[in-house]
């Protein structure tokens, strides 16, 4: 086993914010990943009033041995009050940006594609000023859901590549690779006002040389913003850690991104893809896009 190095260490959170947060969760009954997927950064975000909801869940139909949301329970039904809930939650925590993700839902013909539609029009209609991230799943390819989605026009739609190809059988085997960059490439031709966004776990076994083809075949697709992180091994059951991965490494591939143009490189061991998310807001100021309006004739 790697032993753990000290840069790794997180912060003591403020436990009076946490619980604020966690009371409007419970009392909305929503689940988010920063829980169910035991996210090492829940601390600092639940202190400072910030979660990435979790949808549809929290069983998942995959079993990805990376990932701590279980996959052993039966999917649930779809709950027709759960966007409303959500959008609830949102107007209670004054939330300037909101991250809306969900489990993989292979069982429904959509992928759950009508759920994120309904929770960004509840949103929408309950917050109007709050900004809205989706981190969707790969839908099976179902290319009209995502269509539909990017018709509710989010403004970022964040899907993860998660690794390198060659580790795709050990580590996301349900995935495929190639199927993820079309997502984010139709994603771009279908919706250019939507800002595209994806993620790569480091530190299971990957070169240097291979995040780097990542990230360069993610600009092909015209991907804007770009998340690496350390993996950490939620429990003995899932992956091992191959490695972990310095400061300085991870400073050299934020330098890398911005050099082959994404708006966003946010890079460092602690870094997940809906961390600091809200500093999108700045990106939409300095790079600002606008959805063309329909024109009736």
């Amino acid at each position: 086993m790697v032993a753990k190095p000290e840069w790794l260490r997180v912060k003591a959170p403020q436990w009076e914010r946490v619980g604020n947060v966690k009371e409007i969760l419970r009392d909305l009954q929503l689940n988010t990943v920063c829980e169910e997927a035991s996210c090492p950064n829940i601390g600092e975000c639940f202190s400072h009033g910030t979660a990435t909801f979790l949808i549809m869940g929290p069983a998942c139909t995959r079993a990805c041995p990376y990932c701590d949301i279980d996959f052993e329970k039966k999917p649930i039904a779809l709950d027709p009050t759960e966007p409303l809930r959500l959008a609830e939650a949102v107007r209670r925590m004054n939330l300037n940006h909101v991250v809306i993700t969900s489990v993989n839902r292979d069982d429904l013909p959509d992928g759950g594609a009508g759920q994120f539609i309904q929770c960004i029009q509840q949103i929408r209609s309950l917050s109007p000023q709050t900004t809205i991230e989706v981190l969707i799943p790969d839908l099976c390819g179902n290319w009209d859901a995502l269509a539909q989605i990017l018709e509710a026009s989010p403004d970022v739609l964040n899907h993860n590549t998660e690794t390198v190809p060659r580790l795709y059988r050990h580590v996301r085997p349900q995935g495929n690779y190639e199927r993820s960059l079309e997502l984010l490439r139709r994603s771009r031709d279908l919706a250019p006002w939507v800002y595209t966004k994806s993620g790569i776990m480091v530190g299971l076994g990957e070169t240097p040389e291979e995040i780097h083809q990542v990230m360069a075949d993610l600009r092909q697709v015209d991907c804007d913003i770009l998340t690496i992180g350390q993996y950490l091994q939620p429990t003995p059951k899932h992956l091992d850690v191959r490695a972990f991965i310095t400061p300085e490494q991870f400073a050299a591939w934020q330098a890398a991104g911005k050099a082959l143009g994404f708006l966003q490189v946010v890079s460092s061991p602690l870094t997940r893809s809906s961390y600091h998310a809200e500093e999108v807001k700045r990106l939409m100021v300095q790079y600002p896009r606008v959805k063309p309006e329909v024109v009736m004739n």
